[in-house]
């Protein structure tokens, strides 16, 4: 895997999320991303901070282009907590926790946001109205309900199968709504 590689996969992924025109100013976009798996290598065995760096400025690019709000999601031994700009979590009213993710806790894409954003912060949980999954790593549980999965073009980052999704507001009532017997 080349350096040049990993940005042209990213470099279409960002592509295609400004081309869906989805993303608003102020929403939160969460990522989690195993560099493991982009490198070819199972979850949680090759984290690489050289791998986060390419991955962290396509993100960047996308938070320019957007206005949204980046949330790097740590691995499981820190729960799945979140790393974000302190001005978001309090925007959002989200607690912070203590904790400094570290590659071995945290791991190498939640540690290079750590060290690269102007005041960061970790926070237990998060609801974001869109996100990426580099590797699987499973960010689900911190999207808002509805999750709308999308299917973008690129769907991967060298080795790492990369899902995607917007949320959308829950549909209630309407008619296709079915309120058994009961009728309010």
């Amino acid at each position: 895997m080349t350096k040049d590689r990993l940005a042209q996969d990213l470099q279409c992924i960002v592509k295609e999320w400004i081309d869906a025109s989805i993303l608003r100013e102020n929403d939160i976009f969460v990522i989690g991303c195993s560099t493991s798996e982009v490198a070819g290598q199972p979850i949680g065995t090759a984290g690489s901070e050289q791998i986060a760096s390419t991955i962290y400025q396509q993100l960047q690019f996308l938070q320019d282009a957007t206005g949204i709000h980046l949330a790097f999601q740590c691995c499981e031994h820190l729960n799945r907590a979140i790393v974000v700009e302190r001005t978001v979590a309090t925007s959002y009213s989200l607690p912070e926790v203590t904790v400094v993710p570290v590659r071995q806790a945290g791991g190498a894409m939640a540690t290079y946001a750590y060290k690269h954003m102007d005041n960061p912060v970790v926070v237990e949980e998060i609801t974001a109205d869109a996100g990426m999954d580099i590797g699987e790593t499973m960010i689900g549980m911190h999207l808002k309900h509805v999750a709308v999965p999308l299917k973008f073009k690129q769907r991967f980052v060298n080795h790492a199968r990369v899902r995607a999704a917007r949320t959308r507001p829950k549909l209630i009532g309407g008619i296709r709504a079915f309120y058994g017997n009961n009728h309010y």
